[in-house]
């Protein structure tokens, strides 16, 4: 449950209930009750039809946008119902979706024409066909109508049962990945196998494919199979492939016997595969699920730190190559994820460490404020407090939704999040994934690529040293011998980063800020050496 509740935003086209069940959300919690035009109206002095009229729509949009961005930033708890283009405005669209809980209501055009009593009050009707001005509409405001946390459909439900659904959304905390009609919800939890009940009922899978391996099967099975049960899921096939814990079993061999289970099942289209375990198995089974039958269903349920905080969310998927880490994969996103905090209950203190390693990164190159919180909360959070475990756990991931969603296939800014991936891959494979953890190697190259960076003038100094300080506090180490860099180099020389004789490697250009960088090999090598 959120500590303290967040604005509940109704969007979706006009005559889609939007007022109507916002009334009725906000009275059934107590909350306050604004309806977007017409507080606009008020700070005009004139109705939504005459702005449209004298000013434009373009001026119509900066004056909810003006109206509204403050009543975001405040983050009181109320239930908003936007206008039915408000989320066509980008940064007022990111912004709820950050700071509020966003719900979108649908309807079908030939339904939303009939709701409508005036077309004079509504000015983007007002043509010779209101039905193909509305199906155009529609289409194009799709994709942001698609960039939510829920969707109800108010063609044949009453006003109260979406409002009662849309109500009990209130406590849940929920994050979303912006991605147009791909978008999906991130949730949080603790100890609450409901969150995926409700998602199965909701996704309505033909069948179960869970992906999981021995050691989160031994501890944590009976979260699943309560979560299975209160689904109904007993008349739903249901095929569990359980692979050895471990870097190791991150291969094609494990893809392999993955694809080759689930299709000597019989599995069609509308099966969905469930990722059930950490870094290795969400990789694997998101891979999976995007080339079986040429892409079928996937919910990560994430039981690391590590997967919590980085690999659930974002749609990398993949397995390791003998010539390196991740060297073969897609982007694939997931239809929804869920980080309960309960899972890391049973996690063995090396593992939860490790998983930190990822979020002093993110925050080291995406997130001042996030970084600040670590350094002041380190010792509690090195404790396996919950409570600051999971602020955090939230905090970073709602840093890498927002450098995903602006940069999905990394062409550009997500790039930065590969900061201690080179110099961290190249070690892990050269131990043959069974010297380091991902997190620990994610750690030594962090502050060895922040040291070298700094020698070659890209970061300044100081900054290094911050993050040395912050990984130590934290129980990670963040050296290794120079011969094991050496030794290991060859794996970067192989890195998919690389282009001819250069590779991108991220910069930390300030406290929570940085820029991706070109690098000549040679040069990264001898400055890495150097400060080995």
């Amino acid at each position: 449950m959120n500590a303290t509740r967040r604005p509940i935003v109704l969007s979706g086209f006009m005559a889609t209930g939007k007022s109507t069940v916002g009334r009725l959300v906000a009275k059934s919690l107590g909350m306050p009750f604004l309806d977007l035009d017409s507080h606009v109206e008020a700070l005009a002095g004139k109705s939504v039809p005459e702005i449209f009229a004298t000013e434009g729509e373009a001026r119509f949009r900066e004056r909810e946008a003006a109206a509204i961005l403050p009543l975001l930033d405040e983050a009181r708890p109320r239930v908003i119902a936007f206008g039915g283009g408000t989320v066509t405005i980008e940064r007022v669209r990111l912004a709820a979706l950050e700071r509020a809980t966003v719900v979108t209501l649908t309807a079908r055009p030939e339904t939303i024409v009939s709701r409508v009593p005036s077309l004079a009050a509504r000015p983007n009707l007002v043509t010779s066909s209101p039905l193909d001005r509305t199906h155009d509409l529609l289409g194009l405001r799709r994709e942001a109508y698609g960039e939510c946390h829920a969707t109800f459909c108010t063609d044949k439900a009453t006003p109260s049962e979406i409002a009662s659904k849309i109500a009990a959304l209130a406590d849940r905390d929920l994050l979303a990945m912006p991605l147009g009609s791909r978008s999906y919800t991130i949730e949080l939890a603790n100890n609450e196998p409901a969150r995926l009940s409700d998602t199965l009922t909701r996704l309505q899978p033909s069948s179960l494919v869970v992906v999981t391996d021995a050691n989160v099967w031994r501890h944590r099975s009976s979260w699943l199979e309560q979560a299975l049960q209160q689904a109904g899921t007993a008349g739903r096939r249901t095929l569990k492939i359980e692979i050895e814990p471990g870097e190791k079993s991150k291969i094609l061999a494990t893809v392999a016997r993955i694809w080759n289970e689930a299709l000597a099942w019989g599995i069609d289209r509308d099966a969905v595969v469930l990722a059930f375990g950490g870094g290795v198995v969400g990789d694997l089974a998101g891979f999976a699920a995007s080339t079986l039958l040429r892409g079928v269903r996937c919910v990560q349920i994430a039981t690391t730190l590590l997967s919590m905080c980085d690999s659930s969310v974002g749609g990398k998927t993949g397995f390791d190559h003998p010539a390196g880490k991740n060297l073969i994969g897609a982007f694939f996103q997931p239809n929804h994820v869920i980080l309960d905090i309960a899972h890391l209950s049973t996690l063995p203190v090396r593992e939860r460490t490790a998983g930190l390693a990822e979020v002093v990164k993110i925050a080291v190159i995406t997130d001042a404020p996030l970084l600040g919180v670590l350094e002041q909360h380190a010792e509690a959070i090195a404790e396996g407090d919950q409570e600051v475990l999971r602020a955090v756990v939230r905090s970073a991931v709602q840093a890498k939704i927002r450098v995903v969603s602006d940069d999905e296939r990394e062409s550009g800014l997500r790039a930065l999040l590969n900061l201690g991936h080179t110099v961290g891959h190249a070690l892990e494979a050269h131990g043959g994934y069974s010297v380091l953890l991902h997190g620990e190697a994610v750690a030594i190259g962090t502050v060895t690529e922040m040291k070298a960076t700094e020698r070659l003038g890209l970061t300044p100094r100081g900054l290094a040293d911050r993050a040395e300080t912050l990984f130590n506090r934290l129980g990670l180490a963040t050296k290794a011998h120079a011969r094991d860099i050496e030794a290991a180099w060859p794996f970067v020389l192989a890195d998919k980063k690389r282009a001819a004789s250069t590779i991108k490697v991220p910069a930390v250009t300030g406290a929570g800020q940085g820029a991706v960088h070109a690098i000549e090999i040679k040069a990264l090598a001898d400055a890495v050496l150097a400060v080995a």
